[in-house]
């Protein structure tokens, strides 16, 4: 069966990595006989200067028409200077927008051979493997009025916080989906002891929670997860939360890796395409010099495999192949270490490559 699958490299690193993560799909697709059908689009910086928006129709529309989407990365310096609609980032919110994405599903896995990079002691991160479940299209961020104004006579800013019932039920469902699956524990974060949305956040994942009598729920306060994040991170198997507390809980659950480089991402839309990328940044700075880590753009790949297209096996082939890669001691810059060797971007793709098709020959040994 043909999979369409859309393609935005983006900008900086992004088109190096996701090259990299493309010849690991086209390994997977001649080794499994799968058909996929890559169509490229432009999307942030790159899309400003060539139409003049950082989101062109045109690719809107491959979009919509795709299974689903892999993204590399936008921004830069390059364009901060212009009006806010033209900058790289606003692409990214607007295909968010566009697609309906309402939940972002980020895991946090700690690989035994990188333990040491971690700014944790190693028996506190050792192990660790966790997902933040993030609500994306609503809260804060999108609530009206949010405007400066005055207030009591005097300069001010307005922010709104809302939610729909609704919007909460189906991104607290998605994690409990998730946990299922695991290690069946959904930890629910919110802030019910002052604000009224927490409150009714509460409400509903426990209305939730009684459909699923085998996964245990448990509410806890956002300030405390930040802090058990960091005292104890193995406590936690799925964390579902609103969208401002998982924007920064998802970020601070990023470092206890040690390397941005290693995290893949999917954002999840009711009846579209999902959307994988990584989590890092565009790195502008070491863009075209083939330093880049691409493991995170490839881990992103496992991810559509798995959630898109259902292809447990060859989602756990790339899952594995990263592991072996890394227990070898192949390192790019960014996770360097003593006793490792030091590759290129091509060079760790390569790596990775080996093994999948050395795993691939074992299983059908």
């Amino acid at each position: 069966m043909k999979k369409r699958i859309a393609v935005l490299p983006g900008d900086g690193i992004g088109p190096e990595i996701v090259a990299g993560a493309m010849k690991i799909l086209q390994t997977i697709e001649t080794l499994y006989r799968h058909q996929f059908e890559i169509t490229y689009a432009d999307i942030g910086g790159c899309a400003t200067d060539k139409t003049g928006t950082p989101l062109p129709n045109e690719t809107i529309t491959i979009c919509k028409n795709s299974d689903a989407i892999l993204l590399g990365a936008v921004g830069g310096p390059k364009w901060d200077s212009l009006p806010v609609e033209k900058r790289p980032e606003q692409g990214l919110l607007k295909i968010r927008k566009e697609l309906n994405l309402f939940a972002n599903i980020r895991p946090t896995t700690c690989y035994e051979s990188l333990a040491a990079s971690s700014p944790l002691k190693e028996d506190i991160i050792a192990g660790v493997d966790l997902i933040v479940v993030r609500e994306l299209t609503g809260g804060i961020y999108f609530g009206k009025p949010s405007e400066r104004r005055l207030i009591d006579g005097k300069p001010g800013a307005v922010d709104t916080l809302q939610y729909k019932n609704e919007e909460i039920e189906r991104v607290v469902e998605k994690a409990f989906e998730i946990a299922k699956t695991r290690s069946k524990k959904v930890t629910s974060v919110d802030k019910a002891n002052v604000l009224e949305t927490s409150r009714v956040w509460r409400e509903i994942a426990s209305q939730v929670a009684e459909k699923y009598p085998d996964v245990i729920l448990e509410h806890m306060l956002v300030d405390n997860a930040a802090m058990q994040l960091v005292r104890n991170p193995k406590q936690f198997d799925v964390i579902v939360t609103e969208n401002m507390f998982g924007d920064i809980l998802s970020d601070e659950a990023s470092v206890l890796t040690g390397s941005l480089g290693m995290l893949a991402s999917s954002s999840l839309s009711a009846g579209g395409p999902y959307l994988y990328e990584p989590i890092h940044g565009s790195a502008p700075d070491i863009a075209g010099e083939n330093i880049a880590n691409p493991l995170a753009t490839i881990l992103s790949v496992s991810m559509m495999l798995r959630l898109s297209f259902q292809m447990e096996n060859e989602a756990t082939i790339i899952e594995e192949a990263v592991n072996n890669v890394l227990n070898k001691g192949f390192r790019t810059r960014d996770i360097l270490a003593p006793n490792c060797t030091i590759v290129s971007t091509t060079e760790m793709v390569e790596e990775v490559e080996k093994e999948i098709r050395q795993l691939v020959k074992v299983a059908h040994v």
